[in-house]
């Protein structure tokens, strides 16, 4: 019998799947320190974030067949030195594309409205006089509709944010590394019969990107350690007042720099799902008044997390039925 290890947990969905294979699943939590031994039972590991699989994590386990990611990047995984020791690592790219990008606009919308800001200062509004300044503070908002959205990064995430994008009327922009380019559809709602409409986007150079786009948002991959994309030299060049979200990893931009550019009027908002220190988040990110934050929540939908779990699922099942 397949033994599996979900150690940070499974859908409902994709963990009926691994039964009506006949699978073992686990769900029970296994410390990162005890990983190492714990999974001398196991053919299979599935993590999300929180679990790290990791070399001496590797070669304690030869039994081990398969790391399964649940979700979008594997840097919490030694994904090359697990491939050359002939295990399969396994994600799920596409599953949660649509929540990450629909809270890209969740930001964008908090950020247009100063609706973060307006959220931390409603309680206080106890009289006419406080009310009047808050509206007063709070009536410069502007709109999406005709803006520029600068998406760098050209998977399936950026695809769904410029899908979401061409439907509230926005100018859209790609930059991908390799300059081809970006074939994304926009579906209509079924009742309205089944219409897709197919545009094909030419990318654009970085610098062009950055410095033409009222708004920004990150969708690559990124190692840990590596130099920001966005640091002081990139927000110099952009537009005054942009606005920025970042929901793809921590360290893509610069924090601190971000702090400067926020303070001097270059970003007008930034949105923040994913930090440098994560767990840990700096004051001046948590107290900004400039910036709406979320705890990494990207993928972290009721919907997301069934076809995650079913296509993971589906995945692992597949690998050892045809072994």
């Amino acid at each position: 019998m397949v033994k599996i290890l979900a150690n940070d947990g499974i859908d409902a969905a994709g963990k009926k799947i691994f039964e009506a294979a006949g699978f073992q699943v686990s769900t029970d939590k296994v410390a990162q320190e005890q990983l190492a031994d714990a999974l001398k039972n196991f053919d299979a590991i599935l993590v999300r974030s929180a679990t790290t699989v990791r070399q001496n994590v590797i070669d304690a386990c030869p039994n081990l067949k398969v790391i399964g990611r649940a979700g979008v990047g594997m840097d919490n995984i030694d994904v090359k030195y697990a491939r050359d020791k002939g295990l399969a690592v396994i994600n799920t790219p596409a599953a949660s594309s649509q929540s990450v990008a629909e809270l890209v606009f969740a930001h964008l919308f908090t950020g247009v409205r100063m609706l973060y800001d307006a959220n931390r200062n409603m309680p206080s509004s106890e009289t006419k006089e406080t009310f009047d300044k808050l509206k007063k503070k709070y009536s410069a908002g502007i709109e999406l509709r005709g803006k520029t959205i600068g998406i760098i990064g050209a998977g399936q995430i950026g695809k769904c944010v410029a899908s979401i994008a061409m439907g509230l009327g926005m100018n859209v922009m790609f930059h991908r590394l390799n300059n081809e380019d970006v074939s994304v559809d926009l579906n209509l709602h079924p009742s309205l019969g089944q219409h897709k409409i197919s545009v094909t986007f030419k990318c654009v150079s970085f610098t062009k990107l950055i410095t033409e786009s009222d708004f920004i948002t990150l969708h690559m991959p990124f190692a840990k350690g590596s130099p920001p994309v966005i640091a002081k030299k990139e927000f110099d060049l952009m537009k005054q007042g942009v606005g920025i979200v970042n929901t793809a990893r921590g360290g893509v931009i610069s924090e601190n720099d971000l702090i400067d550019a926020l303070n001097s009027g270059k970003v007008a908002f930034a949105g923040i799902d994913v930090f440098e220190g994560e767990p840990l988040i700096k004051e001046s990110l948590r107290k900004n008044e400039k910036i709406s934050l979320s705890p990494h929540i990207g993928g972290s939908t009721k919907e997301a997390q069934e076809r995650i779990g079913i296509e993971l699922a589906q995945k692992v099942v597949e690998y050892f039925t045809k072994k």
